[in-house]
């Protein structure tokens, strides 16, 4: 499931597709949908090898975003914090901690990602009760 979040880590756009599907194939879907969800405001998006080649980089081109790639280092010993990557698995993690969405239950794709809309949504109240609490 490609799933595009700002530099926070809140959910921009998100994609529900089999897993015989390729991730690079959603691009200009994902692309359009964040453009959508930003008044057209996203210039860069930091990717995964996932989404290299030419196709992924014309379809976010149309949409007027600039794929960067994130690539792992080449003599990699134990950890590597990889720039920006982590805030898409941090981003994961936070979703994963809600039960609903520990399995693939869901029947539907709309529910699926709905199920991850409403947990985006929590997740932002509780940040949101957090910054209140503390001012």
């Amino acid at each position: 499931m490609p799933i595009a979040v700002d530099t926070l880590g809140h959910l921009l756009a998100l994609k529900v597709t089999p897993a015989s599907e390729q991730e690079r194939a959603q691009v200009a879907e994902l692309a359009a949908a964040v453009q959508e969800s930003t008044e057209k405001q996203v210039a860069v998006a930091f990717v995964d090898q996932g989404y290299t080649g030419e196709t992924a980089s014309e379809a976010a081109a149309k949409e007027g975003i600039r794929l960067q790639g994130v690539k792992h280092t080449e003599a990699k010993k134990g950890f590597v914090l990889l720039p920006r990557r982590w805030v898409v698995e941090r981003t994961f993690a936070w979703l994963g901690r809600f039960r609903r969405l520990a399995r693939d239950y869901e029947r539907l794709a709309e529910t699926w990602a709905g199920w991850h809309w409403v947990a985006a949504v929590i997740l932002l109240l509780q940040r949101l009760a957090t910054l209140s609490e503390s001012a």
